[in-house]
């Protein structure tokens, strides 16, 4: 695992996971734009490098289906002393196979990441998140989930499964810490661009992802999520998000989308 030192400053810290691309990379960019003192933790390197070249955040080299990775990740922070903020963005969909034929190894996949990886970085950090709404009156646990968790779809089994799971997860930890000043947000975006989410799902196969967005006008984008993330952790300590759905004005469902122009009728 590899690490860069953080910055000193009175800042709120937060750290991000899932930040080498897509939502996680734009939320880092948008935390650090706001002030954040920001960790970016993701597997690839080269891309969390970049990331620090950009916006001067620091990086955690880390797996999250690792547990080796995870203590380690807890072990760094536990030397800066405490957190603020942890948005869990790490994710992602792998296939579109139905529930019949689907391979269990990819749900398998899709848990490992989505769902225990979030709860390996709950568990391990919820003591300095803690120490950090000791210091400055409140903390944050930000989710991304999906609205495919609350309308499932053909093809999305596995995907629908794994993000219902995260919702469910994070209400059970809402319960379990209320009467404690951490605010447990979760973010259910629609469909969003991104330069790798449906590549990922459909194994490389870019007309396929590329068809998924034709002819929608204005699919959310990473900056959008990433927008409402830091809307949400802005708001006053005493108001909780819990539960922000959002998706392209083109999109009424996963199976109800719009191609095509946006236009008034009559």
């Amino acid at each position: 695992m590899g690490t860069s030192p953080a910055v000193s400053s009175g800042a709120r810290r937060a750290l991000v996971t899932g930040a080498s691309s897509g939502i996680g990379a734009a939320t880092v960019r948008a935390l650090v734009h706001k002030g954040y003192d920001v960790i970016a933790l993701a597997r690839r390197e080269d891309r969390l490098e970049g990331l620090v070249e950009e916006t001067g955040c620091s990086m955690v080299v880390c797996d999250l289906t690792s547990e080796a990775d995870v203590d380690r990740v807890r072990l760094h922070l536990e030397g800066l002393g405490s957190l603020d903020v942890l948005v869990n963005s790490a994710g992602g969909a792998i296939g579109v196979d139905p529930v019949a034929t689907a391979d269990p190894d990819d749900w398998a996949e899709m848990f490992n990441l989505n769902v225990l990886g979030t709860q390996r970085m709950i568990r391990a950090l919820l003591p300095l998140l803690r120490q950090g709404a000791r210091a400055h009156g409140v903390a944050d646990i930000v989710a991304i989930s999906s609205t495919a968790a609350f309308l499932s779809y053909e093809g999305g089994g596995g995907y629908n499964a794994a993000k219902a799971a995260v919702h469910a997860m994070v209400g059970a930890l809402r319960l379990e810490l209320v009467g404690e000043p951490i605010r447990i947000i979760e973010i259910a975006p629609g469909m969003v661009h991104t330069e790798e989410f449906a590549l990922n799902r459909f194994d490389g196969d870019q007309a396929r992802a590329d068809a998924l967005y034709e002819g929608v006008e204005s699919p959310l984008v990473a900056d959008d999520i990433a927008d409402v993330i830091a809307y949400a952790l802005g708001c006053p300590p005493h108001v909780n998000l819990d539960l922000i759905q959002l998706k392209p004005v083109a999109q009424a469902a996963q199976y109800k989308l719009h191609r095509g122009p946006l236009k008034p009728k009559g």
